[in-house]
């Protein structure tokens, strides 16, 4: 079985890999204060309460966006499960080709969420990512990632409205039944979750109208993708374990090497 870790600001995700299926997935938060053997014997105990033993990991792979936590979570895989995991980075072979200004600026789930989606959905593509961030990443008609797009995430925008107000509560972000709310809270839903529509709708537009091109299929991820995507009418298709299953293929791409 092969272990994948996706480490991202507000959660870190995994996934365990038997062959080419998927065992398990599951995601704690990101606590950058926790260590090695708080973070291993939390997976030991989630492992276990699902039928896996810790021996039955044969590697594993890490793509990371939180450096803090690195050498963290490589000890936590050494200690507690017996591997060395590969890390996503320079010397790991992608298959992916990045024309942009600088290709170390390009964040390592943007990288997993382009190998993946070309392999699964072809290209050209914009990949949206739901995340902590809101990423748009366009790969062309040669399957060339040629850049894209970073704004605020759904719930950092409303953390900030919250935080940066003396009245305002804090919501469930979810789809109100109108767009003119009739008090506080469906008010709040309303900006958030219609903002963000369009927000989508515009930029996807603007970089279909920029490559000239209106055929690009558009695939949705990250973790408020199932929650939105129902609204915007220019995703094609939901995907919310595209960032595992990528690293499941880079996993498989790097092991032999």
């Amino acid at each position: 079985m092969i272990i994948c870790l996706d480490v991202g600001n507000t959660n870190i995700k995994f996934a365990v890999f038997d062959g080419g299926n998927l065992k398990i997935s599951f995601r704690v938060a990101t606590e950058h204060k926790k260590t090695s053997d708080e973070y291993g014997g939390q997976l030991i105990s989630i492992l276990g309460n699902n039928g896996i033993k810790a021996s039955d990991m044969e590697g594993g792979i890490i793509s990371s966006v939180v450096p803090q936590l690195d050498y963290t979570l490589e000890r936590m895989c050494r200690t507690y499960l017996k591997i060395q995991p590969l890390m996503l980075g320079p010397g790991l072979k992608t298959g992916l080709n990045l024309k942009v200004d600088d290709a170390k600026e390009v964040g390592a789930d943007r990288v997993v969420n382009n190998v993946a989606a070309v392999k699964k959905y072809g290209y050209p593509l914009i990949i949206i990512d739901f995340g902590t961030a809101t990423t748009f990443n366009v790969i062309d008609e040669k399957s060339q990632f040629i850049g894209g797009v970073i704004a605020p995430g759904i719930k950092g925008s409303l953390d900030s409205l919250v935080n940066g107000t003396a009245k305002l509560p804090r919501v469930e972000i979810e789809r109100p039944k109108s767009v003119i709310g009739k008090n506080t809270v469906t008010n709040m839903q309303s900006g958030i979750f219609f903002g963000f529509a369009g927000l989508v709708e515009y930029i996807v537009k603007k970089i279909k109208r920029e490559m000239k091109a209106d055929n690009i299929k558009v695939i949705a991820t990250g973790g408020f993708s199932e929650v939105i995507a129902g609204e915007i009418s220019c995703i094609d298709q939901v995907d919310k374990l595209l960032t595992l299953s990528g690293l499941k293929y880079l996993y498989d791409l790097n092991s032999n090497i």
